[in-house]
């Protein structure tokens, strides 16, 4: 989201045609598959695929280890297991280019949650570097890191495609791939999302239970033909056109941009003047300060994790404005390091994993944990996942460098 590659949209894309999403959400009707239940590690049935040592995972049956953090993507999902070794390990962080907000946070993400009391024991060594937008670049990269005998390489892919040599390579060196956020044109390695379909039927949630199934709401979209705005907006609709709704939504573009979002929102209150409330898929916080340059009546609005959105719920909650946010979060980088370390241990783990959405509305909102006062408006502010064990603070994040680990 938010320009973080020209793969993303390409890649989103292709996701329907591999059936992440499922195949009735590529045709606008979002399917949902719950996750698998148990944390056992299951031993691999007579009918698995099996994988010689040194040709990659085995394909096993699930459920996998720890559901609530790493959830499969559908019903049906396949499992891997990898030979299990001993900590600690040597990874590394192959992203594409770092020339954005998102891109930078995740990186210091990555340095962040690699010096977390209980990652750090598990690391003898951990390398990042950014590659540009050049795929061939980023190929060479993690070849390279292959062949240097590091034991995991998680990467935010330049490109769905052209990954069959090194992932080739990877499983001959026993070498776990997590690709996170950009997925890859392929089930052969295990990959790291969220869902988005899953969040926008959340945001939509939010409101009908804030309306109680009737008003008036402004739709903020994201950057038109994306899949990911495609997604949050079918979410948000399967909710509001539910039957037995009577909602009248009006739809404007904002791009995921702050200055795009507000002008949309404020051309939209100079026709329609009031609204019951308000979902941004992005640009969120140029959207609710549109709301509050206009002297709009405070309204539930469904937003996205700019810290700026967050800091202005909280700071007119008392005024009466109620507020969910949930975000795609840099944070991805860190589940994606956390599923290769658990991968090396021999944990079963789905071949596609469903990261937890993170979340906060005004009752939850606290300064210094979910948003930040002293921290630009543009940080995006969901970075724990306790589910998974993941709890990295702002201050922590924004400490680090985006320069590359060498």
């Amino acid at each position: 989201m938010k320009s973080r590659g020209p793969a993303r949209r390409a890649a989103a894309v292709l996701a329907c045609t591999l059936g992440l999403w499922g195949l009735s959400a590529c045709k606008g009707k979002p399917d949902s598959a719950p996750a698998a239940e148990g944390s056992a590690t299951p031993t691999p049935t007579a009918a698995a695929e099996q994988a010689p040592s040194g040709h990659g995972p085995k394909v096993v049956s699930g459920p996998g280890y720890n559901p609530e953090c790493f959830a499969p993507w559908k019903k049906d999902i396949k499992y891997f297991q990898w030979t299990a070794r001993k900590p600690p390990f040597r990874v590394a962080l192959v992203n594409g280019y770092v020339g954005n907000a998102w891109r930078i946070q995740m990186v210091k993400t990555a340095k962040a949650f690699a010096k977390d009391p209980a990652i750090a024991p598990l690391l003898k060594e951990f390398k990042v570097v950014s590659t540009g937008t050049d795929v061939a670049a980023q190929l060479g990269a993690i070849e390279d890191f292959i062949n240097q005998g590091f034991d995991a390489v998680v990467t935010l892919a330049v490109s769905p495609e052209g990954f069959d040599r090194v992932i080739r390579l990877a499983d001959k060196k026993d070498v776990i791939l997590v690709p996170f956020d950009n997925v890859l044109d392929t089930d052969k390695v295990m990959q790291v999302n969220e869902d988005q379909l899953a969040m926008g039927r959340q945001w939509g949630e939010f409101l009908d239970k804030q309306l109680g199934g009737k008003g008036k709401v402004l739709e903020v979209r994201g950057l038109p033909g994306n899949s990911v705005d495609r997604d949050r907006h079918l979410g948000f609709r399967e909710v509001m056109e539910a039957p037995g709704k009577s909602y009248t939504i009006v739809e404007v573009v904002g791009s995921w941009d702050d200055g795009k979002a507000q002008k949309a929102v404020a051309d939209a209150l100079a026709v329609h003047r009031q609204f019951d409330a308000l979902f941004a898929q992005g640009g969120s916080t140029g959207a609710i300060r549109a709301l509050l340059d206009a002297g709009h009546k405070p309204i539930p609005v469904a937003t996205e994790a700019e810290n700026g959105a967050r800091k202005l719920i909280a700071k007119h909650h008392e005024q009466g404005m109620k507020g969910l946010s949930l975000g795609q979060s840099p944070g991805l980088a860190a589940i994606a390091m956390k599923a290769a370390l658990e991968g090396l241990q021999g944990k079963v783990l789905p071949q596609m994993i469903s990261v937890p959405i993170p979340a906060a509305d005004h009752t939850t909102l606290k300064d210094g944990e979910s948003f930040f006062s002293q921290l630009s408006d543009n940080f995006f502010t969901p970075n724990e996942f306790p589910p998974c064990g993941v709890n990295i603070s702002g201050v922590k994040i924004m400490n680090e460098s985006e320069s590359d680990v060498k």
